[in-house]
């Protein structure tokens, strides 16, 4: 038995022994990969443009005499022909807008005719209508919408005699002098001493380019010719008001306002109060208009 072992340990030795001298030294290295081959396929990309719209006004504008940004960059070239070749609508620089032209309707705000002074002739408050206790000043003609409306030579009167207007009454010079001599001659010795004589008048109307009391269809009013002007009030120096509205039928004022728009008659040629109409319930409406029997007063 143990040399039958032996003898197959020979045999095994035998049969191994060039196996082993073939064996290699190192493990072989691996081949590299073949290179990637480039398919042609003949695609080329497109560049495509969209046309962009908006609203050139929104750009804003450059200072006076500087070059904005825009302006001085030079216009893109490189896609003009590929914009072309896109689409006939690319935009490659949008075109300004032309300024709009002249003539064209715009809405405007009606303007308002105010008179103007005339400029060299009179200032503010000065004398006017060669009357020293006359101040104002004085104004351009003025043409009214209405035939008949207007007056040539109008004057914007403050104060007469020393006495306030609540606002500038506009009117002529015929009306001005008739309410200087009323307010010398009848307002002030109708008031007397009372709070410390007359201060003020208060103005309800003067110059208007208007029928009479604004009817249609009525004549032409004194008062769009400058001849007239409407006091509804009296002031007082002491602060104290006294009204048509309310001194009319007051026992305390009313003789007061009566003996007022009595001396009104004759200075005045049309002199119209309360026990005149509806019309006249709060103001004395004077005017210089002259009637073939007289002052018109009531």
């Amino acid at each position: 038995m143990r040399g039958a072992g032996n003898i197959a340990l020979l045999l095994l030795a035998l049969a191994a022994g060039p196996a082993g001298a073939a064996a290699p030294d190192h493990s072989p290295r691996p081949e590299s990969r073949p290179a990637a081959r480039v398919v042609e396929t003949g695609f080329t990309p497109r560049m495509v443009l969209v046309p962009v719209f908006y609203h050139t006004g929104t750009r804003p504008r450059p200072r006076p005499g500087e070059v904005s940004a825009f302006e001085a960059a030079p216009a893109p070239t490189v896609f003009a022909s590929t914009a072309a070749a896109v689409s006939p609508l690319a935009v490659v620089r949008s075109r300004r807008p032309l300024w709009r032209p002249h003539g064209l309707p715009e809405r405007r705000q009606a303007a308002l005719r105010v008179p103007a002074p005339v400029q060299g002739r009179s200032g503010p408050d000065r004398r006017i209508c060669g009357d020293h206790r006359i101040r104002g000043r004085t104004l351009s003609p003025i043409v009214g919408r209405l035939r008949g409306c207007g007056i040539r030579n109008p004057v914007r009167v403050t104060s007469v005699d020393g006495v306030n207007l609540s606002q500038p009454a506009t009117m002529n010079c015929e009306a001005a002098r008739a309410l200087r001599d009323w307010v010398g001659k009848g307002l002030k010795p109708a008031v007397g001493n009372r709070g410390g004589g007359v201060a003020r008048l208060r103005v309800a109307a003067h110059y208007a380019c208007r029928t009479r009391n604004s009817r249609p269809g009525a004549k032409l009013s004194e008062h769009a010719r400058g001849n007239a002007i409407d006091i509804s009030g009296v002031g007082l120096r002491d602060g104290y008001e006294i009204t048509v509205l309310t001194g009319w039928h007051n026992r305390r004022e009313s003789n007061v306002l009566r003996r007022a728009h009595r001396a009104a008659c004759g200075p005045f040629g049309t002199v119209l109060g309360p026990n005149s109409d509806r019309h006249h319930q709060d103001h004395f409406h004077l005017d210089v208009a002259r009637h073939r029997s007289g002052p018109y007063c009531r």
